[in-house]
């Protein structure tokens, strides 16, 4: 305990700054308060108690009351969340989640960038061997650290070189009381089976096994920073408006790829990531390596992946059967994002404007999605070309297809395809009284940036 002593001095905590410890009640928790109280009397510090009352056991209450009490007497704040009612959810997690985010309002409340966790080298040991067991990801398998740096606070854990057993005797020995979880001994959770089983014989191979994990702990988080700066250095080149680029992704080694496409879906999700499983990305691997040039992935919470030839993105509004008939009126609001609009004057010549004579085609004007058989008599041409092959020529893929503009005139006769291709009819150096554009719709968001 002299280790976890010294470490935490070394911190250099200010007399003028606060810290949030998690305190439970259990015995790991109360010894790790004891400990920041007795480095407080001297170094003058302040010290937030933070304490969770899952509402799942009966003692949680008086659990509660005796934390609140010890506080008391020993001049630490004490903070307190109780959770009233549980969503059906796997409760581990949205209880990590619940917990965290109480932690976070506290360390903002008293402007704290020290968030103090109880976690052992039993803890560690418990966690890498789950980890291992059911699958995680390379940086899931460090588990956690004595110091892990966060955006704006350090989470910081002085006990991760101690035994279980190495805390309940500093506990005994300096008659600090504690509360019991009896579900802590219930063989139906997992990290109890290691902790009962599996723990043991470790420990009795290897006296020293606590600190064998926490190097592999370490090492690993090492080959991580390794591996994310050169995901960082790369990104940014092979991400570019949220679209892979799959000609420079597939330059980099498969590791950097792989963590490449997991902070992609990382940003692109958000909250959505959950819903995300290693399955997922090995399935989103097979259709990047794919000979085909149009494949799109569905997964769980009308969450697509697309490959579009050289490119990959994520949609949350995918249309496969969906056609229109818009008649053109002043602009039309497009389902891909886009809108044709009739305006009155515009000087530049590309495919996302043409130029009509009002003499020369039926009204009126008609927006609407491709139809089997479509062809058009493309300007600088001769003879019809079938839309279709105009798709493959300009790499459209086949779900864009479906939903791509074409503009008609009331007999059907096709004047433009927006933003690839203008018929002979487009009239931009001859005589014309229509002018059309196509543009993407300006959404809140677009006017901020």
């Amino acid at each position: 305990m002299k280790e976890a002593m010294n470490f935490i001095k070394n911190l250099n905590i200010k007399s003028d700054e606060s810290i949030v410890v998690a305190v439970s009640g259990g015995p790991d928790s109360m010894a790790l308060l004891d400990l920041l109280i007795k480095i407080r009397n001297e170094a003058k510090y302040s010290i937030v108690c933070a304490h969770v009352n899952h509402n799942v056991r009966e003692e949680s209450k008086d659990e509660l009351e005796f934390v609140k009490e010890y506080c008391e007497d020993n001049n630490v704040i004490f903070e307190s969340l109780v959770v009233d009612k549980w969503q059906n959810d796997n409760f581990h997690a949205l209880a990590r989640k619940v917990r965290y985010e109480f932690f976070e309002s506290l360390l903002e409340k008293y402007n704290s960038k020290y968030l103090f966790l109880a976690h052992h080298g039993d803890d560690l040991i418990e966690t890498i061997l789950m980890r291992l067991t059911r699958g995680s990801s390379f940086a899931g398998y460090h588990a956690f650290l004595e110091i892990e740096p966060r955006e704006t606070y350090s989470i910081i854990r002085p006990l991760l070189n101690l035994s279980k057993q190495e805390i309940e005797d500093y506990d005994k020995s300096n008659n600090i009381n504690y509360v019991i979880d009896k579900s802590n001994f219930k063989d139906k959770y997992t990290r109890n089976r290691y902790r009962k089983y599996v723990l043991p014989f470790l420990k009795q191979e290897n006296s020293n096994v606590i600190e064998k994990f926490k190097e592999f702990s370490e090492t690993i988080y090492d080959y991580e920073e390794y591996i994310m700066k050169e995901v960082l250095d790369r990104y940014d080149k092979i991400v570019i408006n949220n679209i892979i680029e799959l000609d420079n992704l597939k330059e980099c080694d498969k590791i950097i790829q792989i963590k490449i496409l997991e902070k992609w879906l990382f940003c692109s999700l958000k909250d959505n990531i959950k819903y995300i499983n290693k399955n997922h990305i090995n399935e989103i691997f097979k259709i990047i390596t794919s000979n085909k040039p149009n494949i799109i992935l569905n997964f769980p919470n009308k969450i697509y992946i697309i490959k579009n030839y050289n490119k990959l993105m994520i949609s949350h509004n995918f249309f496969t059967n969906t056609s229109y008939d818009y008649i053109l009126d002043g602009d039309v609001l497009l389902p891909n994002g886009y809108k044709i609009t009739t305006v009155e004057n515009f000087s530049k010549n590309s495919n996302y404007v043409c130029y009509l004579n009002s003499e020369e085609i039926s009204l009126p004007i008609h927006v609407r999605t491709r139809i089997p058989g479509d062809t058009m008599e493309v300007k600088g041409m001769i003879g019809k070309k079938k839309v279709k092959s105009i798709f493959i020529d300009e790499k459209i893929s086949m779900f864009e297809r479906n939903l791509w503009p074409i503009v008609t005139d009331n007999n059907g006769q096709i004047l433009w395809i927006p933003g690839i291709k203008k018929s002979k009819l487009d009239k931009n150096k001859e005589k014309y009284d229509i002018i059309l554009r196509y543009q993407k719709e300006e959404t809140d968001e677009t006017k901020a940036n």
